[in-house]
């Protein structure tokens, strides 16, 4: 059973291009009774005004007054505590979630979300949502005798392009697990991975390094085992830029779209802002004049063109190559510019599934190394199953050329050292937590478990390769010049 299609939504987000994508989601969901506000004051002002309002889903981030504080105002009103209250947000941290809760949030979406999780949120609201039957601690099934069946949950990047190498490799015979079967799990966005690995419905995620020590810092009980990538992303700059204008002067009172507030995308485009002399945030952030927004990698390219103020984004690939071969964005810089094999995507695994089958573990962790080594040797190859895998129903338009493009890349997307380096990770969340105020600090000894890589270091005799962060001023002055 789902929530009564006639109920009447106040839907508040100030930005246009995301309220008529929302917009479209509750059309498709069933809903038409919605009204709109910009902000939080206009909001107030609708429910004022309107009677009969049976649910508010609103953004956090917006001018004059915040969703956080419009959620305060409506529980401290007699008249209005009662309305159901869905916070969707770029605000992903697990702290700013639990703040939300606490102060009478029904419930809390981070974007990018898909169609599925604002559906389950609004049942939910209305007491129809159907009960979840996750494992709360799971330990893979077993498959063969002897066996672990491992889930592994990825979405559509070439990021996660190894997990689908090794999956073509042992369908293949070319690989033949000894302690594992592999079972891997296509989602729609950060969020339902995350819900996955959180709940126990898989077994290890590929997932964003900020994500995963986000979750580690909320006591779910998974380890870093792997990197599932180096380098790999791509900033691309809107064609609109007039000719003779500074990137300053371009940029300046924008928006600029990110992958997810938890990314090592959202920490490049804030560092390179920042150096070429602006105040990159998001909306409502004293002195902010670039604007960050929350969107799904498959749709930024759409947004872009469609949305006057935008000004670019950051986002792994093949997504801005595409972009810039459909004639609509042009490169601002590749993310190993920046700072040369860098971290980005990680391989965890919960807990209890690395107590239960720890020779699995060793033996996946060590075959996608090998699935690596094969996509860095053979590009052309690997290209082909990653359409496949990435784009099974074709609905992203990926082409052999363009990801053979992508992986051939000099500073472009390198699989062949997943070495995880903790001085690396810390690089990142000591920047997040100093320079942008968001994640929380965590003891990186006790959340990288560094054996299961090691052991296949030392048995295929790799080399490691050290990244490289210089200081940002000498490398965005570089980007600069060749932008003029």
């Amino acid at each position: 059973m789902s929530a009564d299609s006639a109920i009447k939504i106040l839907l508040v987000e100030d930005t246009p291009v995301v309220r008529k994508m929302e917009l479209r989601v509750l059309k498709k969901i069933g809903f038409s009774d919605i009204l709109e506000a910009d902000d939080g004051e206009q909001a107030i002002a609708r429910l004022t005004e309107q009677e009969g309002i049976d649910l508010i889903i609103s953004d956090w981030n917006m001018p004059k007054r915040t969703g956080y504080e419009l959620l305060t105002w409506v529980r401290s009103q007699e008249k209005y505590r009662h309305i159901p209250f869905i916070m969707v947000t770029s605000q992903a941290e697990k702290k700013q979630s639990d703040k939300a809760y606490q102060a009478g949030a029904t419930d809390f979406i981070s974007k990018p979300f898909e169609v599925a999780e604002l559906k389950e949120a609004i049942d939910k609201a209305f007491g129809s949502a159907p009960e979840q039957s996750f494992q709360e601690a799971s330990v893979p099934r077993k498959a063969a005798p002897g066996k672990a069946l491992l889930k592994v949950a990825h979405i559509q990047i070439t990021d996660h392009l190894p997990l689908g190498v090794l999956k073509y490799l042992i369908t293949h015979r070319n690989i033949s697990p000894k302690y594992f079967d592999l079972e891997t799990r296509c989602m729609s966005g950060w969020n339902p991975v995350r819900q996955a690995i959180e709940s126990g419905e898989v077994d290890a995620a590929f997932v964003l390094a900020p994500i995963a020590m986000d979750l580690f810092s909320a006591n779910v009980p998974i380890r870093l085992v792997l990197l599932a990538h180096k380098n790999g992303s791509i900033c691309v700059q809107n064609i609109r830029n007039e000719d003779g204008v500074s990137l300053s002067e371009y940029f300046k009172g924008k928006t600029f779209y990110i992958p997810h507030l938890l990314s090592v995308h959202h920490m490049l485009a804030d560092i390179f802002l920042s150096e070429i002399g602006l105040k990159p945030g998001l909306v409502g952030k004293d002195d902010t004049n670039v604007f960050f927004e929350v969107v799904p990698p498959i749709r930024m390219q759409e947004f872009m063109v469609k949305t006057p103020t935008a000004s670019g984004f950051t986002v792994a690939e093949p997504m801005g190559t595409k972009a810039i071969a459909d004639g609509e964005g042009t490169l601002l810089f590749l993310s190993g510019e920046l700072w040369q094999n860098h971290p980005c995507c990680v391989l965890v695994i919960r807990e209890d599934a690395i107590k239960a089958h720890e020779d699995a573990v060793y033996e996946f962790v060590h075959n996608i190394v090998q699935a690596g080594r094969f996509i860095a040797y053979t590009p052309r190859t690997s290209s082909g199953i990653g359409v496949e895998f990435l784009d099974p129903d074709k609905k992203l338009g990926l082409k052999i050329p363009i990801l053979e493009n992508v992986l051939k890349e000099p500073m472009g997307i390198k699989t062949d050292d997943l070495f995880p380096v903790i001085e690396d990770l810390d690089i990142i969340q000591q920047y997040m937590s100093d320079k942008m105020g968001i994640g929380t600090l965590i003891d990186l000894e006790k959340f990288v478990d560094l054996r299961f890589a090691e052991a296949a270091y030392t048995d295929l005799e790799i080399q490691r390769r050290p990244s490289l962060f210089q200081k940002p001023s000498d490398i965005v002055n570089r980007l600069i010049s060749r932008h003029r």
